[in-house]
C-alpha cells in the first residue's frame, strides 16, 4: 500500500489541543497536535497521530517512538517515508506529517514524539501517547484454595481473562467497593484479604474496564472456622447433684462447618447423646467426675474441648455416733464417725477447737479438766447434703457399791467373785489391792479380762475372812472413785415375817450385806420333820403348808412364802 492510498483508509482521531512550539533562530516553525495528546485506540483498528505546522515549507519530519525514530520523511518529497524495518506493515507518514498506525497491534502502545526540522529555521516537536486497547472477554475469578480459612494468614482471589487491556479495575465486597487497607490489598490481577476471618464470607467481584469494554465477574467465597470455645448449657453447673437426680446438658460450638460434639468421660466417648446432648438418668455417685465436650472441624481438623466437673453426692445411712476414750489414763480422746457417702462428711468439735476437723472418722485428744466433768460435747457432721450431730458427755466414776457372789467349783474349791463397776466416761480403769499390795492374776486370783471381777479361789473359809481388806479403784482422766471393805462370813443382817390378812400365807423376808459370804439358806421353823430344800435349803414339812423362795439376792431382801 502507498502512503496515498493508506491516507484514504485513514480514520483519525481529531480533538482541538494546540500545542505551539517555538523554533531557534529568527524564524518561526511551528507544529500542533490536532487533537488530544493522549490517544486510546482499540487494537486492529486505524488511527492516526494528527499535526499541523507552519513557519516553514518542506521540513523533515521525523516520528520516534520512545528514544528510536520508527519514520522519517521530507514534506512534499518525491520519495516514500523511511519507515523501521520492524514498523513499515503498520506505519506510514501523512502528507502533513501525521503518523497513521494501519490494524495496530497491541505492541504500538506507547510515546511517541514529532520533530520537525527546516535548516537555518531551527526544529519543532510535539509528543503524544498512544494507547492500545482490546475488547475485554471471558474473565475468570478463581482463588487459590477451596475455601479461606479463618486465623491463616492470608487470602487470595485473583482474576485472568481470554484476552483484554484492563485500565480499570474495581473489587466490590457484598456490593461495597474495596480499598487497599491493613485488611485489603489490591495488587495486580489480585485481591489479597490479610487474616481471613469469618465476616469475610460472602460474594466478591471484579468489574475490568477500559474505554472500549467493561466486564464484571462474581465469586462466593467460604470461611472455614472454628470451632469455637464450646458452650454447655443450662449455665450454670450446680456445684452437686444428689444420687438419683436427672441431668439434661447439651453443648454446642459455633464453627463452619458445623461440627457435632462428643461427650467423654473416663477416656471413654459416651454414646448415649444426640446432637451435643448429654442425658444422664438416676444418676449415681460412681457417674460424678469430669465430663469432656469435644468439637473438632472436619476440614481444618481444628479441635476445642471444655470440660464440665459434676459433683454426685451421697449421704450417709444412719447418724453420727460419738464416744469418748481415756489417753494413758491422762487425756480424753473425743471420737466421731459418720463413715460412707459422697463425699464423706466434715467432722469437728466446735466447743474444743474451731480449727481442728477431719472426714468421715475424726478424734481430737485433749487435756482432761473439771470443766469437762459432766459437759456435754457436740460433733457437728456436715456434709452438702445433710447436716447431724452427735453428743458425748464425759464423767468421772460415779459412786458405787461392790457385789460379793459365792459359788462352789466343780473342784470343790471356794470361789468368790467381787464385782467392781463404776458408771463412767470413759470407761473407769479398775485396779485391785489386798492391804498395801497389789492384787494380780496367779493361782489364787483371777482378774477379769475388762479387770472389774476379782475372783478369788480356796478351800478354806477363813483365807477369806481373815485376808487382809480388799480395795477396788475405778479411775478415768476426770477422777476416780475409791472402795475399800472386808469380806464377812454368812450374815444376815435383818429379818422379818409378815402373815397375809387370811392367814394363809406367811412371807419370810432377810437381807444379806454385800460382802457376806453366802452359798445357800436353810429355813428352819420349830418343830418336827424339817424337810431338805434343793440347793442348800431347808424347809420344814408340815401337810397344810408349803413353803417357796419368792426373792433370793445376797444385800437384798429375800423371801419365802408358806402356802
Amino acid at each position: 500500500m502507498t502512503w496515498l492510498k493508506g491516507i484514504q483508509k485513514l480514520r483519525p482521531v481529531l480533538v482541538s489541543v494546540l500545542f505551539i512550539l517555538t523554533s531557534q533562530g529568527g524564524n518561526c516553525l511551528v507544529v500542533s497536535p490536532v487533537g488530544h495528546t493522549l490517544v486510546n485506540a482499540l487494537a486492529g483498528t486505524n488511527v492516526t497521530l494528527a499535526v499541523s505546522y507552519s513557519g516553514a515549507s518542506d521540513p523533515v519530519v521525523t516520528w520516534f517512538k520512545g528514544p528510536l525514530p520508527v519514520g522519517t520523511w521530507t514534506i512534499n518529497a518525491n520519495f516514500p517515508p523511511d519507515i523501521a524495518s520492524n514498523s513499515w506493515s503498520v506505519l506510514e507518514i501523512e502528507r502533513d506529517g501525521s503518523l497513521t498506525f494501519i490494524d495496530v497491534p497491541l505492541r504500538f502502545t506507547g510515546n511517541y514524539t514529532v520533530e520537525l526540522t527546516k535548516s537555518g529555521q531551527g526544529k519543532a516537536s510535539a509528543t503524544f501517547t498512544l494507547i492500545i486497547y482490546e475488547i475485554i472477554q471471558n474473565v475468570t475469578l478463581i482463588t487459590e484454595a477451596d475455601f479461606a480459612q479463618e486465623g491463616a494468614q492470608r487470602f487470595t482471589l485473583q482474576y485472568s481473562m481470554l484476552q483484554g487491556v484492563v485500565e480499570q479495575e474495581i473489587w466490590r465486597f457484598n456490593g461495597r467497593d474495596l480499598k487497599n487497607s491493613t485488611h485489603y490489598l489490591i495488587e495486580g490481577a489480585s485481591l489479597v484479604i490479610f487474616g481471613p476471618n469469618r465476616t469475610d464470607k460472602g460474594s466478591y467481584s471484579v468489574t475490568l474496564m477500559n474505554p472500549f469494554s467493561s466486564v464484571t465477574t462474581h465469586k462466593n467465597v467460604t470461611v472455614l472456622y472454628g470451632p469455637d470455645e464450646p458452650i454447655v448449657e443450662p449455665p450454670p453447673i450446680q456445684p452437686f447433684y444428689k444420687a438419683g437426680d436427672s441431668l439434661i446438658f447439651s453443648c454446642q460450638a459455633e464453627g463452619f462447618p458445623l461440627s457435632i460434639p462428643q461427650w467423654i468421660f473416663g477416656g471413654q466417648i459416651l454414646p448415649d447423646f444426640h446432637q451435643g446432648v448429654l442425658n444422664l438418668t438416676n444418676v449415681q455417685t460412681s457417674q460424678g467426675g469430669s465430663y469432656t465436650c469435644s468439637v473438632v472441624n472436619e476440614l481444618t481438623k481444628e479441635k476445642r474441648e471444655k470440660n464440665v466437673t459434676l459433683n454426685v453426692y451421697d449421704v450417709s445411712l444412719g447418724s453420727p455416733t460419738c464416744s469418748v476414750v481415756s489417753v494413758n489414763n491422762a487425756d480424753l480422746q473425743y471420737q466421731c464417725k459418720w463413715a460412707g457417702g459422697t463425699p464423706e462428711a466434715q467432722l469437728s468439735f466446735p466447743a474444743l477447737s474451731n480449727t481442728s476437723s477431719g472426714a468421715g472418722t475424726f478424734s481430737l485428744t485433749v487435756t482432761s479438766s473439771a470443766n469437762l466433768n459432766d459437759k456435754t460435747i457436740t460433733c457437728l457432721a456436715e456434709h452438702p447434703i445433710e447436716q447431724n450431730t452427735c453428743n458425748i458427755t464425759a464423767k468421772s466414776p460415779r459412786n458405787f457399791i461392790p457385789t460379793v457372789e459365792t459359788s462352789v467349783d466343780s473342784d470343790g474349791k471356794i470361789a468368790v467373785t467381787i464385782r467392781c463397776v463404776s458408771e463412767a466416761s470413759p470407761p473407769a480403769v479398775v485396779s485391785w489391792s489386798q492391804g498395801n499390795e497389789s492384787v494380780v492374776t496367779g493361782s489364787t486370783y483371777q482378774i477379769s479380762s475388762d479387770a472389774t471381777q476379782l475372783k478369788i479361789r480356796s478351800y478354806n473359809i477363813s483365807t477369806f475372812l481373815l485376808a487382809p481388806n480388799y480395795t477396788c479403784t475405778c479411775r478415768n482422766p476426770l477422777g476416780s472413785q475409791r472402795k475399800l471393805f472386808q469380806l464377812q462370813g454368812p450374815t444376815i443382817s435383818d429379818s422379818s415375817l409378815f402373815p397375809n390378812q387370811d392367814g394363809t400365807i406367811i412371807t419370810l423376808t432377810w437381807e444379806v450385806p454385800p460382802t457376806s459370804l453366802v452359798t445357800g439358806f436353810d429355813i428352819q421353823m420349830k418343830g418336827p420333820d424339817l424337810l431338805s430344800h434343793s440347793g442348800g435349803y431347808s424347809v420344814p414339812k408340815r401337810s397344810s403348808k408349803e413353803y417357796r423362795i419368792i426373792q433370793q439376792k445376797p444385800g437384798s431382801a429375800n423371801r419365802w412364802r408358806a402356802l
